[in-house]
């Protein structure tokens, strides 16, 4: 069964398949722009016993050529996906007569470094080929942390929070990819980004994070996944609330949680608040108040940024 984590990876790549030229150049790989992307039959299958898949195959047509990209999710190290890596790559050059490339999209440090040491086919005397996958991961994606940057490139974002889901670094990731989500308002491509990083956070601490951040950015937004992410990301703050002994009810759970994104998000920039302006924040119960405040926030260089002179 194919996880959420998978999917989302998949489903990411399927909808922008521009986002692997960005990627790729963050990498130091300076593929050109696609001009034309065609998602190609995964089913690698030769004889009916044998039944072989890939993830996702995309043909990408380029003004200097013309190759293939196999992209595989991998979670954990699994000694017999290489011997099925050599046989996709293999199979679908053969076949289709262009070069292929092999993408493997690991979300753990310690699975990623295994792919990216490449793998010998072949006796160890006398090998016969050797297998270098490039590998989007941890170490090699782009962290994401700036909300500007962030907002210019939405597939990069959401892929640099997929595959960093469980480093230190993700709250700030998440953080930026909230302030672009306001930033490029209610639109179709935007939704899916939201649900395409929900996805890829699931059974992670990182998922929580998000679906709150979520129901304080989605205020105004509409769709099924929105509604959901505000009615969960409602219940971590209402749990929250309890949990502190007070009984606030649902409006003041997420006053609460909006007014600790507000101070996170001014952390995440390193802006410096006196005693008093951390209260001013926390004892707010203005929504609409909240919300400029995390809007100037994303963007802030000083207090002042936020609350103008005086404050």
């Amino acid at each position: 069964m194919v996880s959420a984590k998978h999917e989302a990876m998949h489903r990411l790549f399927r909808h922008d398949p521009g986002a692997f030229a960005g990627t790729f150049r963050a990498l130091g790989l300076p593929f050109p722009d696609p001009i034309a992307v065609e998602q190609v039959c995964v089913d690698l299958t030769e004889t009916a016993p044998v039944e072989r898949r890939a993830d996702t195959i995309l043909r990408i047509t380029t003004r200097t050529d013309e190759f293939l990209v196999i992209i595989e999710a991998q979670g954990k190290i699994d000694p017999s996906r290489p011997g099925a890596w050599t046989y996709y790559l293999s199979f679908v050059q053969e076949k289709h007569l262009i070069p292929a490339i092999l993408v493997v999209v690991c979300i753990n440090r310690n699975t990623a470094a295994w792919v990216e040491a490449g793998f010998t086919i072949g006796h160890r005397i006398a090998p016969n080929l050797t297998l270098k996958p490039l590998v989007f991961g941890p170490a090699s994606v782009p962290a994401v942390s700036d909300p500007e940057t962030a907002a210019a490139n939405l597939p990069l974002t959401a892929l640099s929070a997929i595959t960093h889901a469980t480093e230190p670094d993700i709250g700030a990731i998440l953080d930026a990819a909230a302030a672009a989500v306001r930033v490029h308002g209610d639109r179709d491509d935007v939704q899916l980004f939201i649900e395409l990083i929900d996805r890829g956070l699931t059974n992670t601490p990182a998922a929580g994070q998000w679906r709150k951040l979520m129901a304080i950015e989605l205020s105004f937004f509409r769709g099924d996944t929105a509604q959901q992410l505000r009615e969960e990301g409602r219940e971590v703050g209402r749990e929250e609330g309890r949990e502190e002994g007070r009984e606030e009810g649902r409006e003041e759970g997420r006053e609460e949680g909006l007014a600790t994104s507000v101070l996170r998000v001014m952390r995440r920039r390193g802006v410096v608040l006196s005693a008093a302006q951390e209260r001013l924040i926390s004892s707010c119960h203005d929504l609409a108040q909240l919300c400029e405040w995390l809007e100037r926030a994303a963007v802030a260089d000083s207090a002042e940024d936020v609350f103008g002179r005086g404050n």
